[in-house]
């Protein structure tokens, strides 16, 4: 696990005082009020609000009850008046008419940057499909780099997934997911080949931002291919000694397909690994992505060995 550096720990505890600090001033509350109210001490939240206090969960989450928020509340950046105003009117249009207000909105403010779009191969899908497999195989193939998002996500927090969430919640992974596909397009104008997790999707405004600046391939696969891949990668988590693939893990895996599968196939390519060896699957990707000006090797020629940290 990476620790974050002494000048970034300074910079996150100056930012969450200044949260408190907002919020109180919101409230209207002094601060020996929020003191009373929380049972900590003036001193202690005057050392806070400074950035010089090293603030404990159990600290947070009775401050923020004393404000009437919730710890993420702290934790997450409030929205813009105006950024809340719009919201307030697309949070009434159905999903066609977000559609349409998301292209009205890109086109008309020069937002939907797509330059270079067609260079920058995203893989999406849950685990088992072969997205870090076949993304290795067809960066190599392609002379581009190769990335995982979220390995890039935990370089743009400087920790673990486990403890963004931890720290952060969903909100607060959000956030440093989109940093990190703002930094990967910034980084690799000349083309990339990138696997994502398998939830992006459900985030409309991140799937919205990868789709926009990535050619989206959905690796597909059967639950059950994708349950005997993760096993086999050395995951047992889903496995049970006396029976294998536990049922209820199978239908948890049924579920999670059947929710995405409509947004999975929004992407601009599906290739489906089913069945298929991955000599078969690496030239079903060559037909489906876009052609590239610089070929390393043909895809025949390329390593079949299995890739590894394979993720959901």
């Amino acid at each position: 696990m990476q620790v974050m550096s002494e000048s970034e720990a300074k910079a996150t505890l100056a930012e969450l005082g200044a949260r408190v600090r907002a919020w109180r001033a919101r409230r209207g509350m002094t601060r020996k009020a929020l003191a009373t109210d929380s049972g900590l001490s003036e001193r202690f939240l005057a050392d806070v609000e400074s950035g010089k206090g090293n603030v404990s969960i159990n600290s947070l989450e009775a401050a923020a009850r004393a404000l009437n928020i919730s710890i993420l509340d702290l934790m997450q950046d409030a929205p813009r008046p105006a950024l809340a105003r719009v919201q307030g009117l697309l949070g009434r249009l159905d999903d066609t008419q977000l559609d349409q207000a998301y292209a009205l909105l890109g086109g008309t403010f020069g937002l939907s940057e797509s330059s270079g779009r067609e260079a920058r191969i995203a893989l999406i899908g849950l685990r088992g499909a072969g997205k870090s497999t076949l993304g290795l195989q067809l960066a190599t193939a392609r002379g581009v780099p190769f990335v995982e998002l979220d390995r890039e996500i935990e370089c743009e927090a400087g920790t673990s997934m486990n403890e963004i969430l931890l720290l952060h919640g969903q909100a607060g992974y959000r956030r440093y997911e989109r940093r990190a596909l703002f930094r990967i397009v910034e980084d690799h104008a000349d083309g990339v080949v990138m696997t994502t997790g398998g939830s992006i999707v459900s985030e409309r405004e991140t799937f919205d931002l990868l789709q926009s600046r990535f050619y989206c391939v959905w690796l597909k696969a059967s639950p059950e291919e994708h349950m005997a891949r993760v096993v086999a990668q050395g995951d047992m988590r889903p496995f049970d000694s006396t029976r294998g693939a536990t049922s209820e893990a199978m239908e948890d895996l049924r579920r999670i397909l059947a929710s995405r599968e409509s947004l999975y196939a929004r992407a601009d390519a599906v290739v489906d690994t089913s069945a298929r060896t991955l000599k078969q699957s690496l030239k079903d990707m060559e037909r489906a992505v876009p052609a590239s000006t610089v070929w390393a090797e043909p895809f025949d020629k390329l390593r079949t060995g299995p890739a590894q940290g394979e993720r959901n």
